[in-house]
């Protein structure tokens, strides 16, 4: 007896893991996540539980990388860079990145669209995070967000120090050295319009590596920078060359 051809709501689902890179032992699980409630029987047939399932999931996975890796980082920086991270706008580019649009079961009036809204696509990817926590447990479900996340973490983390960079060279010179940085001015070049500055950060005549700027302010932020790579032994950032 020839084999069932496969269904189209199963085909749809073997693409979807073969997409994600994950495979489900309850496929029923993705079929939820994929679910518009346009094309639902009934809310509770829909994604809109698992949404809020993920949402949790993937906010808790990326506090817990945030608070280990940035010790030095207060409640309201992590608070900033983790509002970026799980946005509803980077959870709809982690979407379309999968490619997540082309298998969601939508009803008939939705199906019309030319472009997939970009609340549905971050809705489905917190529903896809919350499937996966359910089907495979939390170090799935973590090793699943952490190749999205950990990217964008270090991108946000580095525009914010960048920054930012002052005030926490400052925390940590007055929690290291017991003093406060002073920026110097060392050297300037260019007509009065369009000044370039030199600038070293210095902390109880220990002076740091200096940076040049565009403006004093970019300057120092550079050069703060700087201090912290010297001071945690990494390369500076920012070569006065």
């Amino acid at each position: 007896m020839p084999e069932a051809k496969p269904t189209r709501e199963q085909m749809v689902l073997d693409e979807c893991q073969e997409a994600i890179g994950y495979r489900f032992g309850k496929p029923e699980l993705l079929k939820a996540a994929l679910t518009h409630t346009s094309g639902a029987n009934t809310r509770l047939a829909s994604n809109e539980r698992m949404e809020f399932l993920g949402d949790s999931v993937l906010g808790l996975i990326t506090c817990e990388q945030l608070y280990l890796r940035f010790p030095e980082y207060q409640e309201g920086e992590l608070t900033k860079i983790k509002s970026v991270v799980v946005s509803r706008k980077t959870c709809a580019a982690f979407s379309q990145e999968l490619g997540l649009g082309d298998f969601l079961f939508l009803g008939k009036g939705m199906n019309g669209h030319a472009e997939v809204p970009s609340n549905l696509l971050a809705d489905v990817f917190e529903s896809l995070v919350a499937a996966i926590f359910l089907d495979g447990g939390w170090d799935a479900a973590k090793e699943f967000v952490l190749d999205f996340v950990e990217p964008e973490i270090e991108r946000v983390a580095a525009e914010a120090v960048g920054s930012n960079s002052k005030s926490i060279l400052q925390q940590v010179a007055q929690r290291e050295y017991g003093g406060t940085p002073r920026y110097l001015i060392l050297d300037e070049q260019g007509p009065d319009h369009n000044k370039c500055f030199k600038v070293a950060a210095e902390i109880n005549d220990c002076r740091f590596p200096p940076a040049w700027g565009k403006n004093k302010k970019e300057a120092e932020l550079k050069a703060a920078l700087n201090a912290l790579a010297a001071i945690n032994g990494e390369p500076v950032p920012h070569p006065s060359l």
